[in-house]
């Protein structure tokens, strides 16, 4: 509930509906309370201001009924929720609430923070949300008494005050216009205010407008005249001698600004004395022209890139009548820093002025009140105060009238949707609106045609170039390749790049290489790019808080996810939701610039969003991470499946995993082997969140299912996660698990050419798959050690090992001869297909190289019966295999015929290897092929 004295007293909802107050005695006693909050005030003096005259001998018992019909609307209302309370307290009467819902107290704590900022730009946004806050005369609707009409003079004093500091505000910008304008309709309304004339005089004299400021002297004296009888006071005079003096050429006036009614600055032109003689007046001339209406802030600084935005939004601004240009992005992503660049750039297109607000749609104050931006705009577009139009419908007319005559760019940033926006777009066709906006508006853009310039992360070389505009070119220039990860942990976010910039600025003195080595840690990351009230962790929470409610609680689910990369199953795992749901919330969190939508039901997720995702969960979401966990076991398996046919799953799901709700299809082999490829960190880092959590029994399986594309780029760094599902399965006592691991990881050690290290994995497999009873999985270990130990003879033989080691070598060959007959003998039993046809290729291949080309055809011949279930690879390595024996056979024109088959299919399916071993073959046959 809010509290209103800065026009007509009122009482109004959160959402802004007012509350039946009642009668103006009512009025008036919740004025005299709102201006004394948390004080008791007495019933006589309550009585004082409720009563223009000698009140009544019945005043208590009717001021007693207001207050009891106060007390029941609050109740009504649900005001003690909220911290409200009217308590008696002996003879008097107390309000308790909250200071800041009082829109008086608000004003006075804005008014006192302009007066404390340094940077008058800064200034200048304070004071315009302080006054913004004004509805009109203070305390209207309540009894003229001597005691409120007091009050209503002294807010009014302070209201004129504040306006004197934000022109002395844009004088110190050299924003000389706006200052005029902004005095000017002060000066309307109150014409023998000394101080404001000469304010607007000396403002409209540095914009080179002297004629007009002359004018302003001459009309005030001449009203002094006919209506007090004096002549002007020496704060006007002052003025109109500096007038007088400056070059005509320049209009050189004092520098110093107006500040509460005076006129002072050193280095100011001398002025003539009080009661100087002054020139006489002249003719009358016709009433000054309206000044060009300059509400824009300052030109942001360090604002670097952009180039292709602006390009775009030149092209959106040009042709159509009253465009009207929206950028949308994420938080912190740089939406008001490109408007302002772009409104600055284009200062000349608009010669009748710029007029700028912060809707603050996304902002921890409410959100502007539409008739009060309306009143804001009038005032700089010339109305006089007391000629502002009374209601919102008559205050946006005269808005549409106004500027339906002018060329001017209007500026609405910030704003939450577009029924905030369009009651004030311009009304005429000359007249560009550019607006920014979190949420996409795609209402705006139905009804009024808006254009969209959608605003993404910086790319790394902008983001570098910001880095070094805030913290100077030679700093980034020394630690080039640290500045493109600090941009990378940034996510090119422009207000996380300068949060990180200031942080380097003004801490201890360290390098951008350690500071990137700092922000590496996610656990640390968002507190880190935080600096006093600024940081991204704030920006996205005015974002989230403004989210629809499935959104808002999608939002929160999100926090244990562990990719970039998000698609609508995943969501809905993660929320525990139908797909439906979580695809409807998806996009309500794409709109609102939260994901970013990267095809159908897929989505990006940036890092620090999912950062601060987490961050809205106290300690670990283990419910959410065990149901991400699951779903992922539940993809891998598909994927599997689809990326080798007729394949045995290496293991099965976790006692207690939850079941699907919705699982990624996958139509084939390609398909599923390139979502693998693009799931490899966010599968990673779900390997180390469950580890972290002690989910062992999900952390193996999650490696293990991984199977089909470390086989398929088995030379590509696999061996640390293979180790830390190993670590996994044997915290988990799970030989089966610790068997299919050791097994893997031999493979892939023996790939990389680390044969040693391969054998102590291997060794152990078949023994821990025996302990598990896992038949497929002993067939598959004895297969790996006996391809380890073939290759440990053929490296010992290249390292020409002295004649002893012959013996030991043939052992090797012997032995694993014999691994792969049990293997093959061991899969049979369990009837897996896969395994079978594994073991024939590798006996095939053992046979052709111990010099059996005819049982190696036969293994081979064997294997391709079965193949065609399988995936394109096994047939191709088996076929060439074939071929190779057939070869060594004599019969070369079966192997001829076999090999091309195999090069015909390796290369319909981008079988590289394959390809190359199948051309080798041929040319070791003397036929030449394509390359």
């Amino acid at each position: 509930m809010q509290f209103r004295v800065l026009g007509t007293v009122a009482a109004v909802t959160d959402h802004g509906d007012p509350l039946p107050l009642g009668p103006a005695k009512r009025h008036s006693l919740l004025a005299v309370l709102l201006l004394h909050p948390d004080t008791a005030v007495t019933v006589d003096r309550l009585t004082g201001a409720l009563w223009e005259e000698e009140p009544p001998r019945h005043s208590r018992t009717v001021l007693q009924g207001h207050v009891s019909r106060l007390r029941a609307l609050f109740t009504e209302y649900g005001a003690a929720a909220q911290g409200i309370e009217l308590v008696t307290q002996g003879p008097a009467y107390v309000l308790r609430l909250p200071g800041a819902a009082v829109d008086a107290h608000r004003f006075e704590e804005l008014l006192g923070a302009a007066r404390s900022l340094r940077e008058p730009g800064e200034a200048v946004s304070v004071l315009r949300d302080a006054l913004a806050l004004w509805r009109g005369p203070a305390l209207a609707g309540t009894v003229r008494s001597p005691l409120l009409e007091n009050a209503a003079h002294a807010l009014e004093e302070l209201r004129l005050a504040a306006v004197e500091e934000l022109a002395a505000a844009h004088e110190r910008l050299g924003e000389h216009g706006a200052a005029a304008a902004v005095l000017r309709a002060e000066v309307a309304a109150n014409p023998l205010r000394e101080p404001l004339i000469a304010g607007l005089m000396l403002a409209l004299g540095r914009a080179g407008r002297q004629s007009d400021a002359l004018d302003w002297f001459h009309r005030t004296r001449r009203l002094l005249a006919d209506q007090l009888g004096v002549g002007p006071g020496a704060v006007l005079t002052d003025a109109y001698t500096a007038l007088l003096r400056a070059d005509a050429a320049e209009a050189s006036v004092p520098s110093a600004p107006v500040v509460a009614g005076a006129v002072a600055g050193a280095g100011a032109p001398p002025v003539a004395a009080p009661g100087a003689a002054v020139t006489p007046d002249p003719p009358a001339g016709p009433a000054p022209a309206l000044a060009a209406a300059q509400l824009l802030p300052r030109r942001p600084r360090g604002f670097t890139g952009r180039e292709r935005e602006l390009a775009a939004l030149d092209r959106a601004t040009a042709g159509a009548p009253g465009p009207i240009a929206m950028i949308t992005g994420s938080a912190g992503v740089g939406k008001t820093a490109l408007s302002l660049h772009w409104a600055h750039l284009r200062h000349a297109d608009f010669p009748d002025g710029r007029l700028f607000v912060d809707l603050r749609g996304y902002s921890p104050a409410p959100a502007r009140d539409t008739a009060a931006v309306l009143r804001e705009f009038l005032l700089a577009l010339g109305v006089p105060a007391e000629g502002m139009p009374g209601t919102p419908e008559s205050l946006g007319a005269r808005y549409r009238e106004l500027t339906g005559r002018r060329r001017m760019l209007v500026v609405l940033d910030n704003a939450r949707d577009s029924a905030q926006v369009r009651p004030l777009l311009p009304g005429g066709e000359d007249c560009v609106t550019l607006i920014t906006s979190r949420d996409r508006l795609g209402g705006l853009v139905a009804s009024d045609a808006a254009r969209p310039v959608p605003l993404a992360a910086l790319p790394a070389a902008q983001s570098t170039a910001l880095l070094a505009a805030v913290l100077g070119p030679d700093l980034v220039a020394a630690e080039p390749e640290a500045a493109v990860r600090l941009a990378e942990l940034c996510d090119g976010l422009p207000l996380a790049l300068r949060v990180a910039a200031a942080r380097l600025a003004t801490g201890p003195h360290r390098g951008l290489a350690a500071f990137a080595g700092e922000l590496s840690d996610e656990h640390t990351r968002l507190d880190l790019l935080r600096v006093e009230d600024t940081g991204v962790a704030a920006a996205l929470g005015l974002t989230v808080r403004q989210l629809p409610e499935p959104a808002r609680l999608m939002f929160h689910r999100l926090g244990p996810h562990t990719g970039a990369t998000l698609d609508t199953c995943t969501a809905a795992a993660l929320a525990d939701c139908a797909p439906a749901q979580a695809a409807a919330a998806l996009d309500q969190l794409a709109a609102a610039q939260l994901v970013v939508e990267a095809g159908p039901h897929a989505y990006v997720l940036h890092d620090l969003v999912r950062l601060y995702a987490r961050s809205l969960t106290p300690g670990c979401d283990r419910d959410g991470l065990l149901r991400l966990l699951d779903h992922r076991l539940h993809t891998l398996l598909a994927a599997s499946a689809a990326a080798e046919p007729g394949g045995e799953p290496c293991c099965a799901l976790p006692p207690g995993a939850r079941p699907a709700v919705g699982i990624r299809t996958f139509d084939d082999r390609a398909g599923a082997l390139a979502w693998y490829s693009a799931e490899r960190d966010a599968l990673r880092g779900a390997v180390e969140a469950a580890a972290a959590a002690g989910l062992h029994d999900r952390a193996w399986r999650l490696v293990l299912l991984q199977w089909p594309l470390i086989v398929w780029q088995v030379r590509d760094g696999w061996v640390p996660l293979l180790e830390r599902g190993l670590a996994s399965a044997e915290l988990d006592g799970d030989p089966g698990g610790q068997s299919r691991a050791r097994a893997l990881l031999g493979w892939v050690l023996s790939e990389e050419g680390r044969p040693a290290e391969a054998l102590v994995q291997l060794e152990r497999a078949p023994e821990l798959a025996a302990l598990a009873g896992d038949t497929a999985g002993e067939a598959i270990a004895r297969i790996n050690l006996a391809v380890a130990l073939t290759r440990s003879g053929a490296a010992e033989r290249d390292g020409a090992r002295e004649r002893d080691g012959a013996a030991e070598r043939d052992g090797a060959r012997e032995r694993a001869r014999d691994l792969l007959v049990r293997a093959l003998a061991l899969a049979e039993r369990a009837g897996h297909t896969e395994t079978v046809t594994l073991a024939h290729q590798h006996l095939a291949h053992h046979l052709l190289a111990d010099g059996s080309p005819a049982e190696a055809a036969a293994h081979a011949a064997r294997g391709l019966a079965l193949a065609p279930r399988l995936a394109a690879p096994r047939r191709v390595a088996l076929r060439t295999l074939y071929g190779r024996a057939l070869a060594a056979t004599g019969r070369t024109g079966e192997a001829v015929r076999q090999l091309g088959d195999a090069l015909r299919e390796a290369r319909a399916h981008a079988y590289e290897e394959g390809e190359k071993a199948a051309r080798s073959a041929l040319a070791a046959l003397g036929v030449l092929t394509d390359r």
